[in-house]
């Protein structure tokens, strides 16, 4: 039903323009006929909208990939660092609440683990919109910050890094992984976040490690042991889904050529508070200084930058 609504968006849009680029060519002719100014500067303005209508198509456009419809799974784990980079990653949870909230998106935390003295340890989110893991999937990758250190007397420059994952949240019926009972430990704990009496008293909250792999996943914003275990297996799954299908963009990658760096390593963009103001993105050139917008959800413009890099190399 979702994919035949949006099927059914993108023929009324076409037939949209389609009907209003015909009235304006008729405003266009009676302008011709009758030497009427003003009827032509009316038709130029029509043309503008029409223009901008075919830009947000033009977007819709680069979501090309399989799961770009998809909602998405955010997760954020502070690098090298200590408190800096803690806080760092803190900062970015706030930067992506505030990008959803700007397209009312819907937010729920899987999995809130504090700092000792400031920032977070680790969050998992769940972002739930139409294309929230195609837009989202320029996000993944290293993000360093360049700035004076709050946590210090001397207000020194630092340098912190902070991880961020992003991965499609389907159905586990779409997904074609097997993950088996032997290749997996669980452990049980209690949640670290706030709650009411149940979570904070009974280990409820679950961890659940991948052998093979080495992946780590857990849960605690469900109220019961099966809750929480069956979140973390499906996040999990769409883990081991990502590294998949990252495996075959990489193939083809390396076949015909591209710009995008696939590596969860790899740093993406740079924030520098310090000595100036400047957010750029090494992978596709685009930067801007207003670095507080930035910081408060206007990722937009990075998001389509990567976008249509991506088409440009399909």
């Amino acid at each position: 039903m979702r994919e035949l609504a949006a099927t059914r968006g993108s023929v009324d849009t076409f037939l949209a323009i389609e009907k209003h680029l015909q009235d304006i060519g008729v405003l266009i002719d009676l302008a011709e006929e009758a030497g009427d100014e003003a009827t032509a500067a009316e038709a130029m303005a029509e043309l503008e909208a029409v223009e901008s209508q075919i830009d947000k198509v033009e977007l819709e456009l680069m979501f090309s990939g399989k799961y770009d419809h998809a909602d998405a799974i955010l997760s954020i784990q502070p690098g090298a660092g200590g408190t800096d980079a803690q806080d760092w990653a803190e900062m970015l949870y706030r930067m992506y609440l505030r990008w959803a909230e700007r397209h009312a998106f819907k937010v729920s935390e899987i999995d809130y683990t504090p700092g000792e003295e400031a920032g977070i340890k680790n969050v998992t989110l769940s972002i739930q919109g139409e294309r929230a893991f195609g837009y989202l999937r320029s996000e993944r990758g290293v993000h360093r910050l360049v700035r004076l250190s709050p946590f210090n007397a001397g207000s020194t420059r630092e340098t912190s890094f902070a991880r961020v994952e992003v991965y499609p949240d389907v159905q586990d019926d779409e997904i074609d992984i097997e993950i088996n009972p032997n290749d997996i430990e669980i452990e049980t704990f209690r949640s670290q976040g706030a709650g009411g009496q149940n979570v904070q008293k009974n280990e409820t909250a679950v961890r659940i490690r991948h052998l093979p792999s080495g992946l780590i996943v857990q849960c605690q914003d469900q109220r019961s042991m099966r809750q929480n275990r069956e979140r973390a297996m499906h996040v999990l799954k769409m883990r081991l889904l990502e590294i998949e299908e990252r495996k075959r963009e990489a193939e083809l990658r390396e076949l015909k050529g591209g710009f995008v760096d696939a590596n969860f390593g790899s740093q993406i963009r740079n924030y520098v508070l310090h000595p100036y103001q400047l957010v750029k993105d090494t992978r596709t050139g685009y930067e801007t200084s207003n670095t507080t917008a930035v910081l408060d959800g206007d990722l937009d413009a990075f998001m389509e930058a990567f976008l249509k890099g991506v088409r440009a190399n399909d």
